[in-house]
């Protein structure tokens, strides 16, 4: 069973190489091509200098390319360091200094962002190599991706020998997160522990060999890397991808490369649905496991009835699921699944380690082969228990059958007249009425509940306070609402993850008791 990216791509490329394995809006490769533009590539890294432990970041859209560079690089054992398109330059900076980028492979230009230049302008100095400069002292060189894509090197033999010899306990990658309150983290894997990971839970993903993928996820999140990249290549299906999803476009795209499983956002997939009806696209190949959205009336599940795949960067994606095309017991409705083969899950008193019995709510810890293998910066003391769980600031509660229940964050918890809130379990509630598309619950000072909703444009406040009371108790429901007209409007940080200062501010800026509170994206 392939345990490294090269031994990997060896096998896929042996196993059908003229399946396709990745494409773009304007680009398509076979495993074969796959093998051999990667092995290609990777002597040209190698022969400018980049070898087995060297940190190089990746700064680009979703594209063949991306797929491709971070796979020469990682076949040969250098750590890839995807970048978040998102960031500033001052949050690019303090990345490459939290995870000692070495290089950095950036687009000349993406979406109206120059990102070398704006480094160079952050940092007021030319970073010509070798760059020596005191806030990235790691950082030697940068390079465009077209400069790295054209890199080449008489160095084929040298490039084998030094693939061959990468580990499964070798460090693959870096993936930066940040809790919604916290700074970034960079989070290590391994070769092993990531495809580990990965594998296990393709499966209830409905990831197989006749798989053709598409998946709008970010490369540079655990979702798009693991999610998407590796788990093609572990389940010999073909990805379709593409740098900037918009409804228009993504149907033609769905419709012309035969897509069978969407795994995309809910909300795109929702706005997909209402362009695809208006436009009579022809979405047939989509199977159970895509988002319900997506799919013909007969085929969509009862609510609650499929699991939410529940998971984090620290554990390389999903560690808990259910075959995403079945319905749950009854009895698990509502819930995440069952822990994947190779991870336990532990519930413990916030703070505590000891197990607490099925059914109580608890902090989760997780442990196993597939899970972190460290933090930069950080000791294995600060991250783990005695007994080598991980806390994740994650509350929930296993039930008899072994299935999980999400219940919020631990620093989440809310205390509203002498009564325990927690934001999660609100804003679970709040999804469920079928005039919320989504919802983002924090507290104010008071403390106040407050709550940011995306709904249609005829929902008015009231009416989704009374929904409210039909679902939580009267010191739950918030006291204070905003009504969006988009996701978009929500403010997010580098990662992706909500900001959740950013969120209270627009809260206690806009948010009304009022009948009527609307912002447009």
């Amino acid at each position: 069973m392939p345990d490294t990216i090269d031994a990997l791509l060896t096998a896929a490329a042996a196993a059908h190489p003229d399946r396709e394995a990745v494409i773009d809006p304007e680009h398509r490769l076979t495993y074969a091509e796959l093998d051999s533009a990667t092995a290609e590539l990777a002597a040209g890294l190698v022969a400018a200098g980049i070898g087995p432990g060297t940190r190089v970041g990746l700064l680009a859209p979703n594209n063949t390319g991306w797929v491709r560079t971070a796979l020469a690089l990682t076949r040969v054992g250098a750590v890839l360091v995807p970048l978040s398109t998102l960031l500033t330059p001052p949050e690019l900076r303090t990345q490459l200094r939290v995870a000692s980028v070495q290089v950095l492979i950036a687009a000349e230009e993406f979406r109206g962002h120059r990102y070398l230049d704006d480094l160079r302008a952050a940092l007021d100095s030319p970073l010509t190599a070798p760059i020596l400069h005191p806030e990235v002292p790691a950082l030697r060189a940068l390079w465009t991706t077209a400069e790295a894509a054209a890199l080449r090197g008489d160095a084929a033999a040298v490039t084998r020998a030094l693939a061959a010899a990468v580990t499964p306990a070798d460090p693959l990658i870096v993936l930066f997160t940040s809790g919604s309150r916290g700074a970034p983290k960079g989070v290590i894997h391994a070769h092993g522990s990531a495809l580990g990971a990965v594998r296990a839970g393709l499966a209830d993903r409905c990831v197989t060999a006749g798989t053709r993928l598409y998946l709008p996820m970010p490369f540079f999140w655990v979702g798009g890397f693991g999610g998407g990249i590796l788990s093609a290549l572990l389940a010999g299906a073909t990805l379709v991808t593409e740098e900037i999803p918009q409804p228009e476009s993504t149907l033609r795209l769905l419709e012309r490369e035969r897509v069978t499983l969407f795994r995309g956002w809910p909300d795109q997939a929702a706005a997909l649905a209402r362009e695809a009806t208006a436009a009579g696209a022809d979405l047939s190949a989509l199977r159970p496991g895509s988002l319900e959205a997506l799919l013909p009336p007969e085929l969509r599940a009862a609510p609650g009835a499929r699991a939410n795949l529940f998971g984090m960067t620290e554990s390389f994606g999903p560690y808990c699921g259910y075959a995403a095309d079945t319905d749950m017991p009854e009895r698990a409705w509502g819930s995440c699944g069952r822990p994947f083969p190779g991870t336990e899950v532990r519930i413990a008193a916030p703070g505590g380690g000891e197990a607490l019995p099925a059914g109580e709510i608890g902090e989760i810890l997780i442990r196993g082969p597939h899970i972190l293998r460290g933090m930069c910066g950080r000791s294995r003391e600060e991250l783990f228990t005695p007994d080598g769980f991980y806390r994740t600031g994650d509350l929930g509660r296993l039930d008899e059958a072994g299935f999980l229940f999400y219940h919020g964050r631990t620093d989440d918890m809310v205390k509203v007249s002498g009564a325990t809130v927690y934001p999660g379990e609100v804003e679970r509630a709040l999804r469920s009425l079928p005039a919320v598309t989504h919802a983002y619950v924090t507290d104010l000072p008071g403390p106040r509940i407050a709550a940011a909703v995306v709904s249609p444009a005829e929902t008015t406040v009231e009416e989704l306070r009374a929904a409210a009371r039909e679902v939580l108790s009267a010191f739950k429901v918030p006291a204070l609402w905003l009504l969006l007209d988009s996701d978009n409007a929500v403010p997010r940080g580098g990662t992706g993850k909500v900001d959740l200062p950013a969120l209270r501010a627009l809260l206690a800026a806009r948010g009304t008791t009022a009948t009527t509170a609307r912002t447009a994206p």
